[in-house]
Order: structure tokens, then C-alpha cells, then sequence
């Protein structure tokens, strides 16, 4: 296994850096490892009219988010960090196959106070973006 791999984070991504979305460059060197869906524990937002994805957890009401896991350098990690929109914060979410992987979430108590669109039942942020 060489150095990169080693020292490698793994990232949940499922908004506009997912392949094919316009912030997909934010991710560097990152090496795509596979598709896959959170646990149906969260729930979807298109943020500030469609700028971006507002996701956090719910205790009940959650649909599974898909997404896509990425492997990144800290340095290529540190970049898309400083890259996210003000207020997402990165925090574990679990997959469907029970994995642990970092991703960037929105404050619920945002979302909830400006009302944004609930977009959880839309197929994810790329289908999403497709239709609008």
C-alpha cells in the first residue's frame, strides 16, 4: 500500500462535488472508490435556492441519501473543507453497509428557520439539479 493510500481519508460526498457537478475539481487528486447511500437517518435541503445541499440527522423521517465515497489526501480534505459553504460542518454519517465516514452537514436549526426546500424524496442533489 503506498503512503497516499495510508494516510487517505475517506469522504461521503452528496451534493455539488459528486461526479458531474460543477464543485466536482474541489475534491483535487481524490481517488472515486464507490457509490453508496447513507442509512435512511438523514434528511435532504436545497439550501439558499439551490446554491447547495443542506443534509443533517433525524431521529425519525429519514430517507437514504446517495451519494458517492471518495478517498483524499488531508491536504486535498483541508482544501474542500475550506471550499464549503459557511455554516456545513464535517461530521461521521453511517452508510447503508454500516461504514463511518466523514461528511459535510448543514445546522438543522438553519434550514428549519429559513424554510428551505425539503428535497429528501427527489433522488439526491445531482437528480435534483437535473430537474431544475
Amino acid at each position: 500500500m503506498n503512503q497516499t493510500a495510508i494516510a487517505g481519508k475517506r469522504v461521503f460526498i452528496c451534493g455539488s462535488a459528486l461526479r458531474g457537478q460543477p464543485d466536482n475539481k474541489n475534491l483535487g487528486d481524490a481517488k472515486f472508490i464507490r457509490e453508496s447511500k447513507t442509512r435512511p437517518i438523514y434528511r435532504l435541503h436545497s439550501a439558499e435556492n439551490g446554491w447547495h445541499p443542506a443534509i443533517y440527522e433525524v431521529n425519525t423521517g429519514g430517507v437514504s441519501i446517495p451519494g458517492e465515497v471518495y478517498e483524499l489526501t488531508p491536504e486535498d480534505f483541508e482544501q474542500l473543507a475550506v471550499g464549503e459553504p459557511p455554516h456545513m460542518y464535517p461530521s461521521d454519517v453511517i452508510l447503508e453497509d454500516g461504514e463511518v465516514l466523514t461528511a459535510f452537514l448543514y445546522p438543522r436549526e438553519l434550514v428549519e428557520k429559513y424554510q428551505w426546500e425539503d428535497i429528501s424524496d427527489r433522488g439526491g442533489w445531482a437528480a435534483y439539479k437535473a430537474g431544475s
